[in-house]
């Protein structure tokens, strides 16, 4: 565990989302901590209505095969620098975790397992930041398609909401501008 680990509003005030990876791996010893300590979100009914396909360590490069197939358009006509070009944003972070939730037919649980699988999200990027591991939350249109899945095992029933990467990074970017809380909030029964 960090020893200097951070307030929880520093990790929410600090962390950003990391799309330019350096490459490092992340340790499967490491990310299954992360994981095993983002289970404690928030959820409806205790249902913990969440389940993760992962790959790090050995996994990445038959993981990078599959993103190659649905990531990257036309890439048979790509030059090899173009589609090493291309590839970068998949093969430079050092973990994966795709997020499945069901995919209840009642609206309610729906709505109230996705929040939930979202919060998980968020535990999971806060940890890792704490941990000086970057992360990004990514919804690339190929999670619903059919192949797709199936190379992830995602059963009917299920969707997948979430491709997050993590890795280790040399830049911070810098924090984009944030709404001022007046701009949406505001008092009951005064709108």
């Amino acid at each position: 565990m960090n020893e200097q680990s951070l307030s929880v509003r520093d990790a929410i005030l600090q962390r950003r989302s990391i799309k330019v990876f350096n490459g490092q791996p992340v340790e499967r010893d490491t990310l299954m901590n992360i994981l095993d300590d983002a289970k404690w979100a928030p959820n409806h009914g205790a249902r913990q209505p969440w389940r993760l396909v992962v790959a790090c360590g050995k996994e990445l490069s038959e993981l990078h095969t599959v993103l190659l197939e649905f990531g990257v358009a036309k890439w048979k006509e790509l030059s090899e620098e173009d589609l090493a070009k291309q590839m970068k944003k998949f093969t430079t972070p050092g973990a994966y975790a795709f997020m499945i939730v069901p995919e209840d037919a009642r609206q309610k649980e729906r709505l109230e397992d996705y929040a939930a699988a979202s919060t998980y999200i968020q535990n999971a990027q806060l940890l890792a930041w704490d941990l000086g591991i970057g992360s990004c939350w990514k919804t690339p249109g190929f999670l619903d398609t059919p192949k797709f899945r199936e190379a992830l095992g995602v059963q009917q029933g299920e969707r997948i909401i979430s491709m997050l990467q993590f890795g280790y990074f040399d830049e911070m970017p810098k924090p984009k501008p944030r709404k001022e809380v007046e701009e949406f909030v505001s008092f009951f029964g005064t709108n």
